[in-house]
């Protein structure tokens, strides 16, 4: 049996597999010219946000009790990220060099012999883990606030459309110049009751709009000029009018006016 038939038999194809294919063209040789830079390996490794993170991560790792931290090991791996780093020219920062150094201060107390008076001393691992501690309550509370749901992101909003929907008539808008010609005219009958008696009165915008909302209600209409009393002249009919303004900038009333140049009359708002 030739190789061919033996090929044909087994069904293996012993071509050569291509390590790339550029533009549909196999390619199972390095071109002679190509060109490796010594920095075009770029290795990632684990994010951690800080020398914390890295100890938090290497006791969890080995499932070591946080409480009784084994402080040779953990130092020696943590110098071996370390120089990690170093060697594949990654930028380290500072706090990383003294979390470093903190380690080895904590591993050099330990390791000295202690007097009988130093014996109820505090661990010297004990600022460590309770920064540790606290670190991870935070982190804890940081990755369940990041799962809730959060607009645009998880959620988000839509607007849809009802082509077929009805809209009922509104009665036509007041406008500003009708309710203007209709205070014109009680201004002239106000005038009919000024006095030259020099005498200030307290006007209070806010009491005004009490009395306007006791004399109107949601069930029938009101006479706009009804709602002013001419007999208190200029001044009173003025607060009367921005009482009303008060009450429709906040929705509490409505005015209505069937007809152009037509009686304007009010109605409390439902």
């Amino acid at each position: 049996m030739n190789e061919e038939t033996q090929s044909q038999a087994t069904g293996i194809d012993q071509k050569e597999m291509p390590f790339a294919i550029v533009q549909g063209a196999p390619i199972t040789e390095l071109p002679k010219d190509l060109y490796i830079p010594p920095d075009a390996l770029e290795v990632f490794l684990e994010a951690f946000e800080g020398p914390l993170d890295l100890l938090l991560y290497l006791i969890k790792k080995q499932n070591i009790d946080i409480l009784d931290i084994p402080l040779a090991r953990i130092t020696e791996q943590y110098m071996g990220y370390i120089e990690l780093m170093e060697s594949l020219q990654l930028e380290l920062a500072g706090e990383y060099l003294l979390m470093a150094a903190m380690l080895a201060e904590i591993k050099s107390r330990m390791l000295l012999p202690r007097r009988d008076s130093e014996e109820e001393e505090d661990d010297p691992r004990a600022e460590l883990i309770r920064r540790l501690q606290e670190y991870e309550r935070f982190k804890q509370a940081a990755e369940k606030l990041d799962e809730i749901p959060r607009y645009e992101r998880d959620i988000f909003g839509a607007v849809v459309e009802f082509t077929g929907r009805k809209i009922n008539q509104k009665p036509p808008d007041v406008s500003m110049d009708s309710v203007l010609k209709v205070f014109a005219e009680v201004m002239r009958r106000a005038d009919m009751f000024s006095h030259h008696q020099i005498k200030r009165e307290a006007l209070s915008v806010r009491e005004r709009m009490s009395i306007v909302l006791d004399k109107v209600n949601p069930d029938t209409f009101t006479d706009f000029a009804d709602l002013f009393q001419i007999e208190e002249g200029r001044a009173g009919v003025v607060v009367s009018l921005l009482a009303i303004l008060q009450l429709v900038k906040d929705s509490l009333i409505q005015l209505v006016q069937n007809e152009i140049n037509g009686p304007i009359y009010v109605k409390a708002a439902s």
